[in-house]
């Protein structure tokens, strides 16, 4: 008893103890019970911190310390850092944190960074994934805006889409032919789609290169799915 009282109050400050000590826990020749002793489902057989005899090794979140070792096949070691005076010590995984490199920058795992405007990402186990911030909308031509153009705008981190005049210009100008375009225009166009009432005079659209310029734009033409029937002379005049 005397003996088990002097390895426990040698365990309890262990980390305050210089490792002579500490060694001191260690006896020779061992003296191990001759059955192992059975171990709970995951709790493997190792040796203790001694080297000697054979013990269960402590789960995740369970009471350590020299002697009583961790499951390292777990990666789990004798966690002390919630215990300053060197008691209460538990088995918690050990930390190998990695972060990650960008552009000279070394980030956390899990850290959220932004790179560029443009860009946010998170780093995670080493690399990092990235996801942008500038909306990747298509526009497509308009009689509005026949020639829509994204630019970089000064002071702004996302482009911008804009409308150049000049097609406008050239639509508008007086000349009754233009000039011939310096590659052949290979026609494409889609369907035209449903007229937008049921009965009466509609518009229809679809999206076509058919123009002067070879550019795609949304046209428009006037349809009639049938007549809308006459008013009875017995319905009331709607304003």
């Amino acid at each position: 008893i005397a003996a088990i009282n002097q390895k426990t109050s040698c365990i309890a400050p262990v980390l305050a103890l210089p490792l002579q000590v500490c060694a001191q826990l260690c006896r020779r020749p061992c003296y191990c019970p001759w059955v192992p002793p059975r171990c709970p489902r995951g709790s493997p057989l190792v040796l203790d911190g001694c080297g000697c005899c054979k013990i269960c090794a402590r789960r995740l979140g369970e009471p350590c310390d020299f002697l009583h070792v961790c499951d390292q096949s777990q990666g789990l070691v004798c966690d002390y850092s919630a215990a300053p005076t060197g008691t209460g010590a538990t088995c918690n995984f050990e930390d190998t944190e990695e972060g990650c490199e960008v552009n000279g920058q070394v980030y956390k795992d899990g850290e959220v960074f932004q790179p560029s405007c443009k860009l946010q990402c998170r780093c995670l186990d080493g690399g990092f994934t990235c996801v942008p911030l500038c909306q990747e909308d298509v526009r497509l031509p308009t009689p509005d805006c026949p020639n829509p153009r994204r630019v970089e705008v000064p002071g702004k981190c996302c482009p911008e889409w804009i409308c150049e005049a000049r097609d406008q210009h050239l639509l508008r100008a007086a000349g009754t032919a233009s000039p011939p375009l310096p590659y052949p225009c290979q026609e494409w166009g889609t369907e035209w789609s449903a007229c937008s009432v049921t009965c009466g005079v509609g518009f229809s659209t679809r999206v076509s290169n058919q123009n002067r310029y070879c550019r795609l734009e949304t046209q428009r033409r006037l349809c009639m799915a049938r007549p809308c029937p006459a008013l009875s002379a017995a319905s009331p005049v709607v304003s």
